[in-house]
Formats: structure tokens, sequence, C-alpha cells
């Protein structure tokens, strides 16, 4: 579990609250999240983390010095003037950061803190507020049973905050009954396909319950020619089923008791996770697309100031 932090409001509770996602934008302040690419390409594995985003220009030539890189010697103005030269460039600093945001059925569940779609919602407020301090670009799209909205990317805090409106609204939107059959996950991806332009900066938030073969069609291509970095909302309970004990459980129908104390039962429990997991891991890999796991246990501002570092 990471360490919390009074930085910036916590999630809690099975609903989020406006005031505090727009709270995080203070929070953000500290987050470095132009080092992403640097800090989340060793958690594709082996496989090879492709930035495929334009992410350097040329600025310049000047007269080579001592330590440049000799791979940067520009050949041809060397070759006229007789005194080697090096190539200068400097990195794009604006890129258009789109969130895929899910507040579906299966993210309306917790047993820590808050629910995994609370969890979700501060996630991506910390992630839009950090994007748009740094002068990129933000947009986004939520999305939730049969509806979902789209926030088209644009330098203004006008935009996050009708980006953070939407969520909290699908957020608000949760309760037991099922919805009608619509937009999940593989939905939004190919919707997402639509709208993300070429070298987009994208952060897909949801537990990934959904996300089968046709989801990985649609990554594919959006990891063609965009940045992706997947984070995976999960809650202890579904990592590990509670102390052994007899408990009653209901699904709001129906009620019956649960038993835990068996020991077979826990270990399959565990793994099913694990492989989960693990699938997923499998899945996105060889797009070169890291995976973030946050608890609902966690501090959103504290796990990404550690693993991003602040300024």
């Amino acid at each position: 579990m990471v360490a919390r932090t009074s930085l910036a409001p916590e999630p809690r509770g099975a609903y989020s609250e406006l005031a505090d996602l727009v709270r995080l934008r203070y929070g953000a302040r500290d987050l470095k999240l132009n080092r992403q690419r640097k800090t989340f390409s060793p958690l594709v594995g082996p496989h090879q983390s492709r930035f495929r985003g334009r992410g350097i220009e040329f600025d310049e030539v000047r007269a080579y010095q001592a330590g440049d890189d000799i791979r940067n010697i520009d050949w041809r103005v060397t070759a006229r003037s007789g005194r080697p030269h090096t190539k200068l460039f400097h990195e794009e600093r604006e890129r258009p950061v789109l969130l895929l945001v899910d507040q579906g059925l299966p993210m309306f569940f917790g047993s820590r803190n808050c629910f995994k779609s609370v969890q979700a919602a501060h996630v991506a407020a910390l992630l839009a507020w950090a994007a748009l301090q740094q002068n990129d670009r933000v947009g986004g799209l939520v999305f939730c049973g049969g509806d979902r909205a789209e926030v088209r990317p644009q330098r203004s805090a006008k935009t996050v905050l009708q980006l953070l409106r939407d969520i909290n609204a699908f957020n608000r939107r949760l309760h037991r009954q099922l919805p009608p059959a619509g937009v999940g996950l593989c939905e939004a991806l190919e919707e997402l396909r639509r709208i993300a332009r070429p070298g987009s900066n994208i952060f897909l938030v949801s537990d990934f319950r959904n996300c089968h073969s046709e989801g990985k069609k649609h990554l594919h291509q959006l990891s063609r020619h965009n940045d992706i970095s997947a984070i995976q909302i999960y809650d202890p309970l579904e990592q590990e089923l509670p102390p052994a004990g007899s408990y009653s459980v209901t699904d709001g129908a129906r009620r019956t008791l649960l038993f835990t104390g068996n020991r077979d039962l826990r270990h399959r429990y565990q793994q099913s996770f694990a492989q989960k997991t693990d699938n997923l891991r499998q899945l996105l890999g060889p797009m070169g697309i890291p995976l973030l796991q946050v608890s609902t246990l966690d501090s959103p501002l504290a796990y990404f100031r550690t693993l991003l570092g602040t300024r």
C-alpha cells in the first residue's frame, strides 16, 4: 500500500464529489508527467516500449563540443565547413492527452475506503490536471452502460472541468441495477480510435474486466501511432478473500452464506486474480503498453508522486 498524503483530497465512499476532483489540481502541480516515458517503459517487461509520438524536433546545428553524442554529428555541415558540427534537438512540449475513463457497473464495487469507480475518477482528475499544468491539450472519453461522453482535447481549465463534470455525472448514475447493453470497454476503445490523433498520449483507466479479442484489435491500432498507458483499478477483495470465517452476502435480491476458511478455495481465488492480471500483461506487453495497478487502498497522488517524482 502506498503511503497517504494530505496534499489532496483522498477518494472515499461509493460516489465521487466534483469539488474533490477539482481540488486535485493543487496536488497535481507537483507531478512530473513529462517523465512518463522513461518511468513507464520498464513496466512492459521484455517488450520494447515504442513511443510513437513525434517526440523531439530539430533545433539547430552548432560546432561539436567534447561530450556531444557522435551519432548526432551533421556530416554535411562538417564536410562543408571542415570542422565537426552536431545537431541539437529539443523535446516537444505539447502532446494531446486523452483519458479513457471506465464508469461501468463492474467499477461500482469496493471493500475499503472507496469504490473502484471513485478511485478511477480521482486518478483521471489527477492526470488531467497534471497534463494541463505542463501545457498539454487535455480531453477524454467517459463511458458507462449504454452511454458515453466525449470531450475534445483543448488547452484550457474549462475543458478539464467539463471532463471532470462528465466523470462525476456518470459516477453518480451508478447503482445496483444492470444498465442497458451498450458501451463497454471494447466499444469505447473503438470510439477512441475515431477521436485520437497520431502522437496522442492516452491513459486507459479501468478494471479491464471485459477486455477481449475485439478490444485487442482496437488497442493494436491505437498503439501504432500513440503512447498508451493502462491503469488497472482493483479492490483488495478481488485479489484475496477476507479472513477465514462465514459471511452473509447478497446481490440485492438473494442472500447466501459464504465460508472463506477453505484453503483450496482461497488459493484458487488468489490464483484466478493473478492469472487474469498476467493475461492482461501478456495482451498489452507486445504492444509496448505498460500496466500500472492502483488499489482502492492507494492514495492516487502518493502513488504517482512515488512513480513519477515531483517537480
